[in-house]
């Protein structure tokens, strides 16, 4: 399970393409639509609550879907790149990636919205961008090959700076629709110029095989268990809550003994655990297994990962708590939001220069450990910060402090994943550590906003149930509806203005009280990444005029802010 770059057919001629910056241009619009996709949405969550009529649990499956599936089937993806050949796999999945952001820029209701972000847009991505390393790979050689990966890294970091303001814009001034409908513009003519301008690469079908079952299970797995954590508040953590319905058919009736959750925990560990025996009996076997389990042997790559997987957790945690907060407590507009969000992306940007030459003096490991206290300590200060009449000023250094910590751990966390797996498993070690950051991203938005949703349901049923200024019959009804809809509660309708004002106060103190806990959680995940990071061997420092690979060195450094995206690249490889 290598995803390496594509070797060009051999009657492509020998040199440098002509047409190598203008397959750049193309790559890189794709992938800042990729990168654009979530960030743009995240701002738009508390109209598009409203506007569907739903709840945050409900909707927070659209992110946490689109993880899970660029997750599960990232190392297939690539696999799929060796087999038929990156350009081919890069137009399929473009192609899927606009059906989907189609489906869900026309979506009526939640599961149309799932259906065309989450998996249809997700399936897509997964086949777009390892294709797009690989095509970069043999297009450039040298010196403009890692000028290439840091304008692709760039790419990304800037999708995180300033995604927030183009969704919050076009939320505000046009629809949440259009965070999709500029997709449809854009996939055709990357399609198209494809077909013109890319280079044409051969695959290895026939030599490697891809490992369906180990995808099902892990797939699956996941799956069940992003469920039960997210949707434990909703059908009942133990005692059944509520049906299990889908399309019409009650696939777990309300009247079952035990709740659908403790039922999907169970499966979701027996299918995780079927993986891990699969994998290690493909692995003992030699017959390409998704995941190499042996690989762990390194501790470097054991650790690295683990650290990941929190890191990512409470970067999307926060990524995901933070916009509710401040469009549904401080009743900021959707533009206002992604405009005091940019400067976590810009603090982002700077952290991973900056960490990158901090490696050469401190060593890749102690650069990780120093992000992730300041990614804490960051959130530490947004969670005192949070009150409902917050100022931007007030919100601004967390928002720094946050950002550089996370430019610092999120960029050199693959240096310290890739240090000392051999050459030929860079490859399917990096497809791991992909993997691993997406489905830390779907726990992260699954766990802490479930939290977020059951403490303000709760501080605000508390606070509705000791407001003695509210008449008995519309305390009834608000506590009926906080349950129901949690953070995006509205009063009842015919309630007077005074009554009105009351209730809306309450939910304002409910919201800022369940995000400053979500934020305190998050603070209490990345310290245990923290933690874990004193496991991982030191990294000593590379001397500058010695390194090992500088052309290796120089594009992982320049990819450094693709961790803000939640988007990892793969290890370039050289070819020829």
């Amino acid at each position: 399970m290598t995803t390496r770059a594509i070797e060009p057919e051999h009657d492509v001629p020998a040199g440098l393409d002509p047409r190598r910056w203008v397959t750049l241009v193309i790559v890189i619009f794709s992938v800042l639509i990729v990168a654009l996709d979530t960030t743009v949405l995240t701002v738009s969550l508390p109209t598009i609550l409203r506007d569907l009529d739903t709840t945050l649990p409900s909707l927070q499956w659209v992110i946490t879907g689109y993880s899970l599936t660029f997750a599960s089937l990232l190392v297939i993806g690539g696999r799929l790149a060796d087999l038929f050949g990156a350009r081919r796999m890069f137009i399929i999945g473009a192609a899927l990636f606009g059906l989907g952001s189609l489906i869900a820029s026309l979506s009526t209701n939640v599961p149309m919205l799932v259906l065309g972000e989450a998996f249809v847009e997700g399936v897509g991505a997964s086949l777009m961008m390892p294709a797009t390393l690989g095509i970069l790979s043999t297009t450039f050689q040298g010196h403009e090959r890692a000028t290439a990966f840091a304008i692709w890294g760039a790419t990304a970091g800037a999708a995180v700076a300033f995604g927030p303001v183009l969704g919050g814009w076009l939320t505000t001034d046009y629809s949440w629709r259009w965070a999709f409908r500029i997709n449809v513009f854009i996939v055709p003519v990357a399609i198209l110029g494809a077909l013109l301008f890319m280079r044409r690469s051969r695959g290895t079908r026939g030599t490697e095989r891809i490992d369906v079952p180990g995808a099902l299970l892990v797939a699956a797995g996941m799956f069940l268990l992003v469920f039960a954590l997210s949707e434990g508040e909703t059908y009942g953590w133990w005692r059944s809550l509520k049906s299990l319905t889908i399309g019409g058919a009650h696939l777990w009736p309300r009247s079952m003994p035990v709740s659908v959750v403790p039922i999907a925990t169970v499966l979701a560990v027996a299918c995780l655990c079927a993986f891990v025996l699969l994998e290690r009996h493909k692995e003992r076997t030699g017959s390409d297994p998704l995941f190499e389990f042996g690989l762990l042997r390194f501790l470097t790559f054991r650790y690295g990962l683990i650290t990941t997987l929190v890191l990512a957790m409470g970067q999307l945690g926060f990524l995901f708590v933070l916009p509710v907060f401040l469009q549904d407590a401080r009743h900021l507009s959707a533009i206002e939001n992604g405009i005091w969000l940019v400067p976590s992306g810009l603090a982002i940007i700077v952290g991973t220069q900056i960490g990158a030459r901090l490696t050469r003096t401190i060593g890749v490991t102690n650069v990780v450990r120093v992000g992730l206290l300041l990614e804490a300590l960051g959130l530490v200060a947004l969670a005192a910060a949070i009150r409902p009449t917050l100022t931007f000023l007030e919100l601004l250094p967390g928002l720094l402090v946050f950002g550089i910590g996370l430019g610092f751990a999120g960029s050199q966390l693959t240096n310290v994943i890739l240090y000392d797996i051999p050459g030929p498993r860079a490859g399917a070690a990096s497809g791991a550590n992909t993997t691993v950051r997406q489905l830390g991203a779907a726990l992260g938005i699954a766990v802490i906003g479930t939290l977020l949703t059951t403490e303000t349901t709760r501080n605000a049923i508390s606070g509705l149930r000791h407001a003695a200024s509210l008449p008995e019959v519309i305390r009834t009804r608000a506590i009926a509806a906080v349950h129901s809809g949690g953070v995006s509660f509205t009063p009842p309708r015919g309630t007077s203005p005074v009554h009105m004002a009351t209730l809306q106060h309450l939910l304002t103190d409910a919201v800022t009280d369940g995000t400053r806990a979500a934020l305190l959680f998050a603070t209490f995940v990345v310290m245990i990444g923290a933690g874990l990071s004193f496991l991982i061997p030191r990294i000593h420092p590379t001397p500058p005029e010695e390194p090992p690979d500088e052309e290796l060195a120089e594009s992982l450094d320049a990819l450094g802010p693709l961790t803000s995206a939640g988007v990892e690249p793969m290890a370039p490889t050289s070819s020829g």
